[in-house]
Formats: structure tokens, sequence, C-alpha cells
């Protein structure tokens, strides 16, 4: 195991089928607790699939350990303290106002037939104004829009107050404005909390602004990892992606990915 990471996650040799096809191929990743790795690549390349089977949602083979402890051996309460998962397209029941629902991701931490507490609902409310929910708690969840849906759905699962946090296209319904501040938020708690965190994202740019260190698939296999500068090169674009780009730096040196018009096309 990586001393470094011995605290945050440790993935080695994860292979995934499904339908008895394979999907993810020997991939292995450390991310220190605190840090933030994001899973790129294209359409098809294993992503989302790699980030449910590290949830405990898909069978697979090998490991995958959260604060030195294997979770393949847990059971899902228990996982569910360790772990929190934001589908892309959460399934939120249309009936429950939203701060019952974000109150639901207190459950893993109450006793058996336990009622929540005083505690479980100020970490409701914390979590609520973190991600400017406050004005919709009492709003029927089937009442929101999908960007209201996605932050609802990013409350709860900081509500469970986990060791990882694994976010399936977090920002991919929301705006720009909106992006900025769930992006900032996770950025601000895996600083406080020491939250770790790992997602998937299909910007390449906003990918290099926000994560440590990237790892790249493509057909199910890790084709590059490292850091944003590392694994984000003009190269390694046209080779995985199949296209063309200009890539510059930031004024903190992270890259910047701007696609370039192909030749002979004309504009309409």
């Amino acid at each position: 195991m990586n001393a470094l990471a011995s605290d945050g996650l440790d993935v080695a040799g994860v292979d995934v089928d499904l339908e008895r096809a394979p999907v993810v191929r020997a991939v292995s990743f450390a991310v220190p607790p605190g840090g933030w790795l994001a899973l790129i690549g294209p359409n098809g390349a294993g992503k989302s699939t790699l980030l449910r089977a590290i949830a405990g949602l898909l069978p697979h083979r090998g490991t995958v350990v959260v604060g030195g402890t294997d979770v393949g051996r847990l059971r899902a309460r228990e996982r569910a303290r360790l772990i929190a998962y934001v589908p892309q397209a959460p399934v939120l029941p249309p009936d429950m106002t939203v701060q019952e629902y974000v109150l639901l991701g207190r459950t893993p931490h109450l006793g058996y037939l336990a009622s929540p507490g005083e505690r479980d609902r100020k970490a409701t409310a914390r979590t609520l104004a973190a991600l400017d929910l406050t004005r919709y708690a009492a709003r029927r969840l089937s009442e929101l829009s999908g960007g209201e849906r996605q932050r609802a759905a990013l409350a709860r699962a900081l509500a469970q107050e986990p060791r990882l946090l694994l976010l399936d296209e977090p920002t991919s319904a929301l705006d720009l404005g909106h992006q900025q501040q769930v992006l900032d938020l996770v950025d601000e708690l895996r600083g406080t909390r020491r939250l770790t965190v790992v997602t998937t994202l299909h910007d390449l740019t906003t990918a290099a602004q926000y994560a440590d260190r990237l790892v790249l698939l493509d057909k199910g296999r890790v084709a590059a990892g490292g850091t944003p500068a590392e694994v984000i090169t003009e190269d390694v674009i046209a080779r995985v992606y199949a296209a063309r780009v200009s890539v510059t730096t930031d004024t903190e040196g992270r890259p910047v990915v701007t696609p370039l018009r192909g030749p002979g096309v004309v504009g309409r």
C-alpha cells in the first residue's frame, strides 16, 4: 500500500466486468487524505463504472482501501460511514422535501431504529446553507430544477460526513455560477474536513483547475496519470481523444484546453 495514501484512498488492480465483458482493467492509484483526483477520458472509457466499483455498488476484483480499511469487507452501513457517492443522474423521491432528503444522509450514523437528533439536524442545516439550499428546505424534490436536484444530492452526500466523496460528473446539470460554487465548496471541505475526493469530469480544463492529480482512462485502462500538467498535453489528447487542441497554461501554471477548428471547415 502507498504510505502516503494509507489514510486516504488506495485502489489496487481493480477489474470490473459488465455482462461478462471487461470494462475496467488493472486500474491502480492512490489519493492522500484531503486530496482530489479526477478521472478523465473519452466516453465509454470506464470512468463511471470504476467510480461505482469504488463505491461498492459493482462487483470487482482487486482492492479498495479507505482510511486503512478494505471496504470490500464492510457491510453497506459501515461503508456508508466512510464513502458517499453521488451519481450523475440521481433518482430522488419526488414527494420528499429537500430537508428530509438531506437528513437521510445522517442514517449511517444512527443506531438501530434511532431517530435523528439535534446533532444530525444541525449537520443538515449547515450543509443546506453551504449549498445555497436553505430557502428550498421545505420544497418537494419534484419541484426543483435539474441543477437544484443535483445540489440536493450532493448535500445529502456531504451530510453523511464521509471520509471519501465520489462524484460522477457533479457539474453536468449546473450553470456556470453553481458549477464554481459546488466545486469551490468541495475544494474547501477537503481542507477543513480532510475529505478525500474522486470525481469524473468531462471538461479537461475544469479537471485541471480543481484536481491535484488526474487519471486518464482509455478503454478501461490507465493511459496516463500524474499532475494536470503531466497528463493534459496536446500529444496525449490527440492520441486518446483523437482531438485537435491547444494546451496553454493559466497564471498558476494549470493547463487550459482550447479545441481547434479543423482545416477546411467553412462557417455557416
